[in-house]
């Protein structure tokens, strides 16, 4: 099993979402998260006085999925995520141990 972790741009989370779902996956998590990578922020005004906003908001998308779906998943998330600009955000593949459904006790694939 691979969990895998994507930071997006906020507007792109429907989008993301609706490819995911038509791709028969099941269940994510999506927190609110700020950062910054090569963006490094940007320049805003307020009251005529500029100012930088150093973290930015994003998305943080986790699924867990079954090891065959790794490419399927990481294709559907960069086609939707996708805006051709700095700040689009990352995918991070990880390996899962070990999964346990609080509820009934499955564990692994049963739990997904």
């Amino acid at each position: 099993m691979k969990k895998v972790e994507a930071i997006i741009r906020p507007f792109k989370l429907d989008e993301v979402k609706i490819a995911l779902v038509n791709a028969g996956i099941v269940g994510m998590t999506v927190s609110e998260v700020r950062g910054f990578g090569r963006q490094k922020g940007q320049t805003e005004r307020y009251r005529g006085s500029e100012y930088t906003v150093e973290f930015l908001q994003k998305l943080k998308l986790e699924i867990v999925i079954e090891d065959n779906q790794v490419e399927m998943v990481v294709e559907k998330l960069t086609a939707a995520a996708r805006t051709g600009e700095i700040g689009d955000g990352k995918i991070f593949v990880s390996p899962v141990d070990q999964i346990i459904r609080i509820r009934t006790g499955e564990q692994n694939l049963e739990a997904i």
